[in-house]
């Protein structure tokens, strides 16, 4: 008798995926709107965990882009994100865009607004900084003239 390999289509094929699918269709029409929303926050939760931990340095996501999943989630608006936090909207917008780094106060209301770590917001921030420097490192030779050895010379 001669031991057959198993292939991967005897594990995993349409009929298995279809019948997986009607599984997750059928126990998610089950749940109740609280646990659907709670289920869409962890969503948002992992995402912001993988990218922080991400090796991927191409796709850039900046704070807003998280918080916009959240405020799309739970339906409300950046203005009223904005004044639910005491800010401007237009304050608000230049700390979620990057324009102005993030501080512990607002790293506190985010992760309290979202039940994440307020670490997470900083490891954000400090990865697409990282990002934008590895970038610019490609552009070493523009920046050789700032070598302090030439100003020297020049005094």
């Amino acid at each position: 008798m001669k031991n057959k390999e198993i292939q991967i289509s005897d594990i995993w094929n349409d009929k298995k995926k279809d019948d997986l699918n009607k599984i997750i269709k059928s126990h998610s029409s089950k749940q109740s709107k609280e646990q659907i929303l709670k289920n869409q926050l962890l969503s948002i939760q992992y995402k912001l965990e993988d990218y922080i931990h991400s090796e991927n340095d191409e796709e850039v996501l900046k704070i807003l882009d998280f918080v916009k999943m959240y405020l799309k989630t739970l339906n409300i608006t950046k203005k009223e994100l904005a004044s639910y936090f005491e800010m401007k909207d237009s304050n608000l917008h230049k700390y979620l865009i990057g324009e102005r780094k993030l501080n512990a106060k607002l790293a506190l209301k985010l992760s309290t607004f979202s039940h994440t770590k307020p670490e997470q917001w900083y490891r954000v921030q400090v990865k697409n900084e990282m990002i934008e420097l590895n970038r610019e490192k490609a552009n070493v030779e523009a920046y050789k003239k700032y070598d302090y050895r030439n100003l020297v010379e020049a005094v």
